[in-house]
């Protein structure tokens, strides 16, 4: 059972808090009950050692949930509940929770709401004012994020916790590997989603009370992530891998917007193609082989790289493993069918990249650069996820 710290410098009026979240999202519908004996014994252990070591107080145990904890047949939040594999362990969490009068932490998708669910549109999803509105009874619902609050806000009430405080220890939307998964609309989703966080509105069974933390997820992209929900689930950053900006966005802090990392290093600017001048008849079987072990998400219907055409995408798959390689000449062998070049054969919106000098390569002032790229965006972490509203 994994454990995560959630650090808050400075940022409440009662001073630092501190969070340790027991496991990632345990209770994922995929994962099936696998982890459901363990995770109440595995927090309740933490939370005596806490007490052992006089920090009850001052550091809360937490249990990230995942979106799917909670559903709503019917697509109305009063209807909303837990899933019925989950009502026992709930309710032992929900309790344990309480007791300590530690939050409940969940991960709230927009996104895969919208993906999931026909009657939701984009412009719900995207808080636009233009978008069709939901009812359920008298309250009325002008975006998803509300939507989802409140189907978990009833789903906690059928078992007895009303009140119970919620951290939304997750939201974003990506930027690549599906259809609306674009730098764009993820700038739109990030203003739309602050300035309703900004407004304190809360939600109609909620009102001015929102979720009393949110944290945005990702800051960089996750090439070895999961893709157990769709191939977006590597594209939730808002940088790059290498630490560039996807978009404009300042998180509402005035004109501070993101920064892209500086004195980034490289390897050197080659690339692997494919060899146009060979027989090509196996080459798919090679590109499906590439992209067992490397990210070739972008190739995904709707996704940067979708529309450029055979054989562009089968170099694609070939560099990315070449890359992922750190560019060693046999990583771009593939029985004789690959290339390396210097031309850079990115297309429009699809990025062949090139992959980072990492720290171990042979010279010491770039393992220097690399490590404080790293420390600039743990900082920058730090900074921009820990926000209160």
């Amino acid at each position: 059972m994994s454990v995560w710290i959630f650090l808050f410098p400075g940022r409440r009026s009662k001073g630092n808090e501190r969070y340790v979240a027991v496991g990632d999202e345990p209770f994922l519908q995929s994962y099936g009950d696998q982890f459901h004996p363990f995770v109440i014994g595995a927090a309740m252990n933490i939370q005596a050692a806490l007490t052992k070591a006089n920090l009850a107080g001052e550091v809360k145990v937490v249990v990230p949930c995942s979106f799917d904890t909670f559903v709503s047949e019917s697509g109305r939040p009063s209807k909303g509940h837990f899933r019925t594999d989950l009502n026992k362990t709930m309710i032992e969490l929900l309790t344990f929770l309480s007791k300590h009068h530690s939050p409940f932490f969940v991960t709230i998708s927009p996104f895969i709401s919208f993906q999931q669910n026909k009657n939701i549109s984009l412009d719900f999803s995207l808080f636009k004012e233009n978008a069709r509105h939901h009812s359920d009874s008298h309250r009325t619902y002008k975006n998803s994020f509300d939507l989802s609050c409140d189907t978990l806000v009833s789903a906690l009430s059928k078992i007895g916790f009303p009140e119970i405080d919620i951290v939304v220890a997750r939201i974003g939307w990506p930027t690549d590997g599906a259809a609306n998964a674009t730098s764009s609309i993820a700038e739109t989703f990030m203003k739309g989603l602050i300035d309703h966080l900004h407004s304190k509105t809360g939600t109609p069974l909620r009102p001015r009370n929102p979720p009393i933390e949110t944290f945005i997820f990702s800051l960089l992209d996750e090439d070895h992530r999961s893709i157990t929900s769709g191939n977006f689930e590597r594209h939730w950053g808002v940088f790059t891998f290498d630490g560039q900006a996807k978009y404009h966005f300042n998180f509402g802090q005035g004109t501070k917007n993101l920064v892209n990392a500086q004195f980034v290093e490289y390897l050197a600017p080659k690339w692997c193609v494919v060899n146009n001048n060979k027989d090509l008849s196996n080459a798919s079987a090679s590109a499906l082989e590439a992209c067992s072990t490397s990210d070739c998400t972008a190739l995904s219907p709707g996704g940067s790289c979708s529309n450029i055409s055979w054989p562009s995408n089968i170099s694609y798959a070939f560099n990315s493993y070449y890359q992922q390689n750190d560019q060693r000449a046999d990583s771009c062998d593939f029985g004789g069918l690959g290339l390396i070049t210097t031309v850079d054969p990115s297309v429009d919106t699809c990025r062949f990249f090139v992959e980072l000098q990492t720290s171990h390569s042979t010279s010491a002032h770039e393992a220097y650069i690399f490590l404080r790229i790293i420390l600039l965006l743990a900082c920058l972490f730090s900074c921009l996820l820990g926000f209160t509203w």
